[in-house]
């Protein structure tokens, strides 16, 4: 359920976007953002940071494609969070006392610390390369085509490639992890 209501604006704005455009389709991925985080605090009286960082960045990037009526925009969009996501990883992996995911994840799961180095190494590594897929696809990709066929491809990619992408990467980061999560006998 969580993973649903993760993806709400996604799904918001692949739907608007197949019945309008892609202005319309951005309106309501905005919308669909302010509602996700607003359902989020009154559910749990806190805030997501994820979900924060992509309201900021879908109001800042949407409401110039749509002020400006400007794709162009809306298409950096995925590339800006994923690069601030591996910036983060990165940085924190410098300078914090703990890695990013080891911060998310500690409570839930002990590492030995070259494991959550790798792991975090690893995330930043996809998400560097995931906004570069983003820009490639939305601006190089299938160059000579009309620009609202690009535009669908792009709408398309960003839907299902970056979510599938996503997803098995999660898969193979889960064989990975599992051959250091030791499970706890039950006392008999």
């Amino acid at each position: 359920m969580k993973l649903l209501f993760d993806l709400f604006p996604l799904l918001i704005f692949f739907g608007a976007f197949k019945f309008y455009d892609i202005y319309v389709a951005t309106g309501a991925a905005i919308i669909a953002t302010f509602i996700q985080v607003t359902v989020f605090w009154v559910k749990n009286r806190r805030f997501e940071s994820m979900h924060i960082i992509t309201l900021v960045i879908i109001t800042l990037f949407g409401g110039l494609t749509i002020l400006l009526k400007d794709d162009v925009f809306i298409k950096w969009k995925p590339t800006v969070v994923n690069w601030l996501f591996s910036g983060v990883i990165v940085g924190m992996l410098l300078f914090a006392k703990k890695s990013a995911l080891e911060y998310v994840m500690g409570k839930q799961i002990a590492l030995p610390d070259a494991v959550w180095k790798n792991l975090n190494c690893a995330w930043a590594i996809f998400f560097l390369v995931m906004g570069c897929l983003n820009l490639y696809v939305a601006f190089y990709y299938n160059a000579d085509a009309d620009a609202a066929i690009r535009t669908a491809t792009w709408v398309n990619f960003k839907v299902f490639g970056l979510l599938g992408l996503t997803l098995a990467f999660i898969i193979g980061q889960m064989f990975f992890l599992s051959k250091h999560i030791k499970m706890n006998e039950p006392n008999r």
